[in-house]
């Protein structure tokens, strides 16, 4: 992963030179003056954990050193150069780096200026369960926090502890083991560390998938969807990863928790539950069984117009409420169709204006047929016209790349981020009119007038999501530019009956409208569970749930 962007470095794409004219006529958009700094340039602060405290998790490594060895890591760990690290127990200025904070646009932002004020004290490479419990004692021991990593794509401070002591990121890559697939059950055993893409290699060997792509399927791991409640582009037709989650192991400073006996139970509260979404404020995840599907025999993808969002939706929601349900199903507003974010490909066959929609639809060749026979009937019923298959697999092909255009964007002197939210059909019109008001006057008034998308990318009977992205010139000073307009988004999803977040999970950024969300006794309900499993307050301090 990029340790100042995105994804792979060497699929970065600059920003055509039209493009960025574009965006210095409509938007007012310069360069900055200052390039970001280069890794090499960057400096962090001493790492802060004592040498009993390096001992102590150089100790939980059953190949670590131990006695002088382990002594002379800790005088590592506290600045003196020519000791090398544990191999497992990493304080390098490189791994720091690497491990700070997430992937938000403010997130990076800090990075490229060369702001490490949150780099953790040390990395930490568990390999096995019993390490991570031995970990977590350790540092419950000696007052040093835990921030789970697995692939570093947080975009709401899920990795910034708010702690003035030192904290480790908990990095679970040697966790990444395919443990067991139960063919008869369907169902499969990852570890948490197993990247998305090596997930579905080792699972299509044995003839299934999970279903599960989002945006960060590329560089998102196991655990990381489970953590976070993830939701992938194909939620229509296989639905969200808590969704697929039957059995979790977890792993907390007062013990192990091994949740999931069978898909369903009327045995009590699912605590299956109170993990997924948790964000490592209640445990680390060790393990996570879900269900699998076969391989589909055939997949196919298409693109819709409609003449206006409005109308977009409406058809959307026909689908979703009475079928047939896409694997796919995504409707593009009339911004974000007209600039191609959604699918550049496409807009060549838009021959008029409206919004774009597209379908997507798996499984056996006969199956698929026949939902996309009936599909259309819906569709060209509720006002769309078909725009055959160039549009769809223009999206297939392009799905994963937004993110690198975001890395061009800011190398251009743009700002580009987005945020999401979700709320029942009724409510979809004015939960969509309150976000872009707040985005467009607040960022209007602040003289830097933005570009405001938005598109529906997960549906369900009852309800679906809204996901928008925001470009605009960077203002001065441009993190506390962006707090306004975020705060004020933020503001406008609680009072027309959004929830804060659909899938991005709350971290530090949505914390606060979470409590408004939940209330005063959801909120003390959370600090009690926190406190019988995180008595030190250890685990991801601020992540969720206010720190002590």
């Amino acid at each position: 992963m990029l340790w100042s962007g995105w994804g792979d470095p060497a699929k970065a794409t600059p920003l055509p030179e039209s493009v960025a004219g574009l965006l210095r006529d409509l938007l007012g958009v310069r360069r900055a003056e200052l390039p970001p700094v280069a890794l090499e340039e960057i400096t962090v602060a001493g790492s802060r954990l004592t040498p009993a405290a390096y001992e102590a998790l150089a100790r939980a490594m059953p190949t670590g050193p131990t006695g002088a060895a382990g002594a002379a890591g800790a005088a590592g760990a506290a600045g003196e150069e020519g000791v090398a690290d544990h191999p497992y127990v990493r304080t390098d200025d490189e791994s720091r780096v690497r491990h700070t904070r997430g992937k938000s646009t403010p997130d990076l932002l800090r990075i490229r200026a060369g702001e490490t004020a949150d780099a953790p004290d040390a990395v930490v490479l568990p390999g096995t369960h019993d390490e991570v419990l031995a970990v977590l004692r350790a540092c419950a021991e000696h007052a040093v926090a835990v921030v789970p990593f697995g692939g570093g794509t947080s975009v709401v401070g899920g990795l910034a502890p708010q702690t003035t002591g030192p904290f480790i990121a908990l990095d679970l890559r040697r966790l990444d083991r395919l443990v067991a697939v139960d063919p008869v059950s369907r169902t499969a055993t990852l570890q948490p560390g197993l990247r998305a893409p090596r997930a579905e290699a080792l699972l299509g060997e044995q003839g299934f998938t999970l279903g599960h792509f989002p945006q960060s399927f590329e560089w998102a791991t196991i655990g990381g969807f489970a953590a976070a409640r993830s939701s992938g582009q194909a939620s229509a037709g296989y639905g969200r990863f808590d969704e697929m989650v039957v059995g979790l192991t977890v792993a907390t400073p007062e013990g192990t928790l091994d949740l999931g006996r069978a898909p369903k139970s009327a045995a009590g509260p699912d605590l299956r539950q109170l993990v997924l979404g948790s964000e490592g404020a209640f445990g680390v995840i060790t393990s996570v069984t879900v269900g699998v599907h076969p391989v589909p025999a055939a997949k196919v993808y298409e693109g819709w117009r409609f003449p206006s969002f409005e109308v977009g939706a409406v058809a959307l929601r026909r689908l979703a409420q009475d079928g047939p349900l896409p694997t796919v199903l995504r409707l593009s507003d009339e911004a974000e169709t007209m600039i191609g974010l959604a699918d550049p490909g496409a807009i060549g066959a838009l021959e008029s204006a409206g919004c774009l929609s597209i379908m997507g639809f798996e499984g056996t060749p006969a199956e698929v047929a026949d939902r996309q026979a009936k599909a259309q009937a819906v569709l060209r019923q509720a006002g769309g016209e078909f725009l055959g298959t160039e549009p769809g697999e223009s999206w297939a092909h392009g799905r994963f790349n937004a993110p690198y255009l975001r890395d061009a964007l800011l190398d251009v002197g743009a700002f580009a981020e987005t945020l999401e939210t979700a709320t029942f059909w009724a409510r979809i019109p004015a939960l969509y009119e309150a976000v872009r008001s707040a985005l467009t006057t607040t960022l209007a008034e602040a003289g830097t007038p933005p570009l405001v998308m938005c598109h529906i990318s997960h549906v369900y009977r009852t309800g679906a999501s809204l996901y928008f992205t925001v470009v605009a010139a960077q203002g001065d000073p441009v993190l506390e530019h962006w707090a306004a307009a975020k705060n004020a988004a933020n503001d406008a999803i609680i009072a027309a009956g959004g929830t804060i977040s659909h899938h991005h999970g709350v971290g530090t950024d949505h914390r606060d409208w979470y409590a408004r969300e939940i209330g005063p006794l959801g909120m003390d309900i959370l600090r009690a569970i926190k406190d019988r499993l995180d008595p030190a307050g250890i685990l991801n301090p601020g992540v969720l749930v206010p720190a002590k």
